[in-house]
């Protein structure tokens, strides 16, 4: 069995490159199972997954603390691949809320996490710069504290709430990686060229998040920009609801089964399941 430890460390060398890799986002056990078995190395809770399988909204305040923890234990038990988590903006607005997740984060067998500066308010979107930073030290710290690396993601959220800034987003990032975070992250971001000077600004790994809609970049025009991590967010598991609400929509309007033409064998996951 590997330790979370032993985990905890592949997660970290991955970052430490040369290559780029691929850390997708499950949204249940069976899911991560079926991921992992395809051969990723690695994998990322999404909390928007999360929340439409269990029948909420894609809000920030949605599923809570324990609820996201405790779906995180169960990816981490479902595999033996390191796995980080998507912890939105610590579950609380303090330096000390933002800690406590990242300890608690690690008591539940965690290798990394992120914390994002949105507000989970609608009406004030983004932290105050120096607010932000000071959450991401607290981060860093509790992060430090624990027993096995943890690998911690800094997020800034501009250009996915309504504040597409890139000057700003690069000052954030770049008192980020100041702070000690080990990975840098600014989904939303609108071409490869704003891709790339992210990558160029920071020498700290920079993930970008390749589910997005409309997104053309392949993975080899990704690691020619800088990136060494490509996430997918919540689009595996939007792609699984989309094709089931298709197939539904289909025997309701039309009678007819023409979905069952794409069914791939109750032995295929039955080989990548359960293992």
């Amino acid at each position: 069995m590997t330790t979370i430890t032993q985990r905890a460390e592949r997660f970290a060398q991955l970052h430490a490159g040369p290559d780029l890799f691929v850390i997708p986002n499950p949204w249940d056990v069976g899911a991560a199972q079926i991921l992992a078995g395809l051969g990723y190395s690695c994998l990322a809770t999404t909390s928007a997954g999360l929340a439409f399988s269990m029948g909420l909204r894609d809000d920030d305040a949605a599923v809570g603390r324990d609820a996201a923890l405790a779906h995180a234990a169960q990816i981490v038990e479902s595999t033996p691949l390191p796995v980080s988590a998507d912890l939105e903006n610590g579950f609380g607005h303090t330096p000390e809320e933002v800690a406590r997740t990242i300890t608690l984060a690690g008591e539940a067998g965690l290798c990394g996490g992120s914390i994002e500066d949105a507000t989970a308010d609608h009406d004030w979107a983004l932290y105050d710069r120096s607010l932000a930073v000071e959450r991401i030290a607290a981060a860093v710290e509790a992060a430090r504290a624990l027993p096995h690396t943890f690998t911690l993601t800094a997020r800034t959220e501009g250009f996915i709430r309504g504040a597409p800034d890139l000057d700003e987003s690069l000052a954030r990032i770049a008192a980020f990686e100041q702070a000690g975070a080990d990975v840098l992250f600014v989904p939303g971001l609108p071409d490869l060229g704003a891709i790339r000077t992210v990558c160029e600004s920071v020498r700290t790994p920079v993930n970008v998040v390749a589910g997005l809609a409309g997104m053309k970049a392949t993975l080899a025009d990704l690691e020619a920009a800088g990136v060494r991590r490509v996430s997918l967010g919540s689009s595996l598991s939007r792609i699984a609801y989309g094709a089931m609400l298709d197939a539904a929509t289909e025997i309701r309007d039309h009678g007819t089964f023409g979905y069952t033409e794409q069914l791939k064998s109750v032995a295929t996951w039955d080989g990548l399941v359960g293992g």
